[in-house]
């Protein structure tokens, strides 16, 4: 077996929900703007960045909007999100979340974050995790949004490891799909029926066992 040598995680779903508070802030716009949102888009938004995810809200009106209102709108919707994440505590760590960060920092493992949201310092400061990063890979920093691998070879960079020694850790099939495409082993989170590109799925990150992919540092 490889012993792979970083982990790289996906954000929202992955080590917090916040996904949920994505999901509230599109709702609201929504609302404000007169519509509903499409029937899928829970499961759709996920692992998508801002501009895409607006796209598929927007299949829920037959409205036109032009460039200039659809950055405005997708602003609007990030100003929401930011109140939002300020509520964030520690206690909304996933189950599993802080355990695993710690036994895989307890084993020397380098570790960074590959996320579609560019809100994803603040999120890790009020879950009380940033130090437990090595390198943060979030929107800002990527031309592509996934299913390309570009953000996750970014991270890879960013740590100093080749993308055939990391692990991603997804819970988006979009997400999974960029950690195969870069080259990487990659662990689903959630439904395998979903998430069916992944070398390893499982329920929560309460139900990974490092063991299977990591071994400590010496």
């Amino acid at each position: 077996m490889t012993a792979y040598r970083a982990a790289i995680f996906d954000l929202d779903g992955v080590i917090a929900d916040t996904a949920r508070l994505h999901l509230a802030a599109w709702q609201q716009l929504a609302e404000e703007e007169g519509f509903r949102l499409p029937a899928d888009a829970d499961e759709r938004l996920k692992g998508v960045d801002r501009m895409a995810s607006l796209e598929i809200v927007l299949e829920g009106t037959s409205r036109q909007y032009r460039e200039d209102e659809k950055l405005a709108l997708a602003d609007r919707k990030n100003q929401r999100y930011q109140q939002l994440v300020t509520q964030l505590t520690p206690e909304d760590l996933l189950p599993g979340a802080a355990e695993l960060l710690e036994q895989l920092a307890d084993w020397q493992i380098p570790m960074a974050l590959a996320s579609a949201s560019k809100n994803a310092r603040a999120v890790i400061d009020g879950l009380g995790i940033a130090h437990r990063f090595d390198y943060i890979a979030d929107a800002a920093r990527v031309k592509y949004p996934k299913p390309d691998p570009e953000i996750f070879t970014l991270a890879a960079r960013g740590l100093g490891v080749e993308p055939a020694l990391c692990v991603g850790i997804e819970d988006a099939a979009a997400g999974v799909t960029a950690i195969k495409r870069a080259g990487m082993y990659a662990v689903g989170i959630g439904d395998s029926r979903v998430l069916e590109e992944a070398d390893l799925c499982v329920p929560t990150l309460a139900d990974f066992r490092p063991e299977s992919c990591f071994r400590r540092r010496i």
